[in-house]
């Protein structure tokens, strides 16, 4: 099924709503306006023809200095079973890839969680590594940092100088001769095996 396929099903749907198409190598992709993001997505998994059951993953790209500085990337999967969720549902298996994007001033979008619970914790992946708060998330909080960390390590206007000590009694690099003597007793010690 080509993007322009989907977004013709999806203007069925919900009339009025402007899509941006593109044909990647692997699957269809779909832009989808912010404020329609939320009914686009439930449209997706309810549409019968159309049945993207299965939200596969979830990331964020930082274009920065670029505006809109963020997308939003979605990866949903027909996963191909006749009549499943529900009686009527396509069975024909396909992906979609589909994008949202964000200003960096204001970096919000709906949470997904009321239609796929597993995007918890995609949305809070991203809310912890670009900033990204998705609105109405049941537990928005870091998941990979702790608590206190500031700021967000996967923007690309985060400061990537980290001032850590220098431990000096550990060599920072293996010479020629330590990395042979290394090798060397490795086969010592296999052939005594």
């Amino acid at each position: 099924m080509h993007a322009s396929d989907i977004v013709a099903a999806l203007n069925a749907s919900l009339p009025g709503v402007s899509y941006e198409t593109s044909d990647a190598v692997d699957q269809p992709v779909i832009y989808v306006p912010r404020d329609a993001f939320f009914e686009t997505c439930k449209a997706l998994r309810d549409t019968p023809e159309l049945n993207y059951s299965f939200l596969a993953e979830m990331t964020g790209v930082d274009w920065w200095p670029k505006e809109p500085r963020f997308e939003i990337v979605y990866h949903f999967a027909n996963v191909g079973i006749s009549d499943f969720p529900f009686p009527g549902a396509s069975g024909a298996a396909k992906r979609l890839r589909v994008k949202v994007r964000l200003h960096g001033s204001d970096a919000k979008l709906q949470t997904l969680v009321p239609l796929w619970p597993n995007a918890n914790w995609y949305e809070r992946e991203v809310y912890d590594l670009f900033g990204v708060v998705f609105e109405n998330h049941p537990d928005l909080r870091r998941i990979l940092l702790p608590d206190d960390w500031e700021g967000h390590p996967a923007r690309k206007d985060y400061p990537v100088q980290v001032n850590v000590p220098v431990d000096s009694k550990f060599p920072l690099m293996v010479s020629e001769q330590e990395l042979a003597a290394s090798i060397e007793a490795q086969r010592v010690k296999t052939r005594l095996r």
